[in-house]
């Protein structure tokens, strides 16, 4: 009789002749870049550093494509990026101390968003682990415990034959939903030392599928065929699981309206009749949430933003479908649903019966006329206006980024992505700086697509730096700045908050254009009425370019407060 356990894979006659094979002079670092490629990995982010110059020196010698940017956290940016375009892991290369710690930004955005980013990162010697201060250059008394509460895992290899499993298991976290940044921890001596570990052939991480309970999904499917007034909120799940498809199809058979959050945005398309658009922080969609008997979320744990600040109250029966299982159910009671919103809503269409609602599109439409009569007498024809410029100039299928900026703000609630997958912004965590690194991730996730970054002048600073990176690459990048002399929307916060008042929120700022040029990168100052045009010259235009818009802009009125 043969037993599960008796089963073992046999190498085959190519992996023993590469055994026999193996070149003299390998190390840690080839083994750690032999794994990723065996895992499919091409390209990989990040900054060398001097205990990480071991595993820089195998990523030189490979095919691997190595992207450098010129600081940590832009590094770990461009790679979140690549990762939502991708829905590959893509590897984040780090050097020990000030050089991880820098990343902790990207790391916690890519973590509110989970993108799968795999960062890897040298740490001193083995000689110096276990907190015995020998006093190594960037020492830290526990390099890990940093990142621990930041990342989905961490992994760590002491020694050359645990760097194969020790990157295979963080591979497959990374990719296992809900996807997440991982961090795995390698020592200078350990990435140095040569090995005579046969080449790495054999990989497989294959992230497992978290499928629905089919009691949950059978309840469900009741509830909502026979709700009177169905309706369903799409969070970023619905985008990482791209099962934008699927969402239409249930919406569809229900005739049950649907708002998309910031973070899933794109997931229905918003002109659909069906369509409440994004409008989250409008009462009127609040309300309309509020009043539904039966609410299906998909893909959104009800933060803050997606609940116009906590003041959404269900009123009626809620089924939450999550991948992130501290979500489910952490703000308001449900049926929850511990599943991949691809999979939960396969299991839901192969179940539900179909519902006929004719006034259902009526119902959306009278919403969405009252957001737009609460807006019109605000007098903000200008931002309504400059993102009618963007939406116009900017590709349908092109990827746009967006900073915390005003003018991003904006965009969460009233930009039309046109696809699934093609606004992307910082909300996840709420970091300045995110736009124009992320953006040149995406030129290399997507080459020959023009991509466009949004910021305002207080983010911009954050990223000057990565005008070099794109000039280097050539990469296809757009990036907009609003320039409005300082933390715009602080500013505001702070007036409404203090009587007036504001402190730190005014800023010196460079001539961004002519900075940009000292870059060798085209540059131009646009108004209002010129945008469109300037962005359609930019954005057509092969390598980066970037377009500055002196404009104070203003935020709609709150609905929450």
């Amino acid at each position: 009789m043969t037993h599960d356990h008796d089963l073992v894979l046999r190498p085959t006659d190519a992996q023993r002749a590469a055994a026999l094979a193996a070149p003299p002079g390998r190390t840690g670092g080839d083994l750690v870049v032999e794994t990723l490629r065996g895992l499919g990995a091409t390209t990989v982010f990040g900054l060398p550093g001097q205990h990480a110059l071991g595993l820089f020196d195998a990523v030189g010698r490979s095919d691997l494509r190595l992207v450098t940017l010129r600081v940590e956290n832009n590094a770990g940016f461009a790679a979140d990026a690549y990762g939502r375009l991708t829905g590959e892991a893509v590897p984040l290369l780090l050097s020990t101390g000030p050089g991880a710690l820098t990343a902790l930004p990207a790391l916690a955005e890519a973590a509110a968003a989970s993108s799968p980013v795999l960062a890897i990162s040298s740490q001193v010697p083995t000689a110096g682990l276990g907190g015995g201060r020998r006093g190594h250059l960037h020492e830290l008394r526990d390099q890990t415990a940093s990142f621990r509460d930041v990342v989905k895992s961490v992994h760590s290899a002491r020694t050359p034959s645990q760097i194969p499993s020790a990157v295979a298991a963080a591979w497959e976290s990374a990719l296992t939903a809900p996807h997440g940044p991982v961090w795995v921890e390698i020592p200078e001596d350990v990435l140095r030392a040569e090995t005579f570990i046969p080449q790495v052939t054999g990989m497989d991480a294959t992230p497992h599928e978290l499928a629905p309970r089919p009691e949950l999904t059978a309840l469900a499917a009741h509830w909502l065929e026979h709700a009177e007034r169905p309706a369903i909120l799409a969070g970023g799940g619905v985008i990482r699981s791209d099962a934008a498809g699927k969402l239409k199809q249930l919406a569809e058979r229900l005739d049950a309206p649907v708002a998309t959050t910031f973070g899933g945005k794109g997931a229905f398309p918003w002109k659909h009749p069906l369509s409440l658009q994004s409008w989250l922080e409008d009462r009127h969609t609040t309300d309309f949430l509020e009043d539904a008997d039966v609410l299906l979320v998909v893909g959104s744990g009800l933060g803050e933003l997606s609940s116009n600040y906590h003041t959404f109250r269900p009123r009626g029966r809620v089924v939450q479908i999550e991948a992130d299982l501290g979500k489910l159910e952490s703000n308001h009671t449900a049926l929850g649903i511990h599943a991949d919103a691809r999979l939960a809503l396969q299991a839901l269409l192969e179940t539900v019966a179909e519902r006929r609602d004719p006034a259902a599109a009526e119902r959306v439409r009278t919403v969405l006329s009252a957001v737009k009569a609460r807006l019109a007498g605000q007098g903000l024809d200008l931002e309504q206006g400059l993102l009618a410029s963007i939406r116009s100039a900017l590709p349908a299928r092109s990827p746009s980024f967006w900073d915390m900026t005003i003018l991003a703000y904006w965009a969460w609630s009233a930009f039309d992505p046109r696809h699934p997958n093609t606004m992307h912004s910082a909300q996840g965590a709420g970091g300045l700086g995110y736009a124009f690194p992320a953006a040149l991730g995406a030129c290399l996730a997507e080459p020959g697509t023009p991509v466009l970054a949004v910021s305002g002048d207080g983010g911009a600073m954050y990223s000057l730096a990565e005008l070099a990176t794109a000039r280097q690459h050539d990469l296809d990048v757009t990036w907009l700045v609003v320039d409005d002399g300082g933390y715009g929307i602080l500013r505001e916060y702070m007036a409404d908050a203090f009587d007036g008042r504001t402190a730190g929120t005014e800023l010196t700022r460079p001539d961004f254009a002519a900075l940009a040029e000292s870059f060798g990168v085209p540059a131009v100052t646009t108004t209002p009425d010129a945008l469109r045009a300037d962005l359609e010259k930019a954005l057509a235009a092969s390598g980066p370019s970037v377009v500055v818009l002196p404009a104070k802009l203003r935020m709609f009125a709150p609905t929450h407060v």
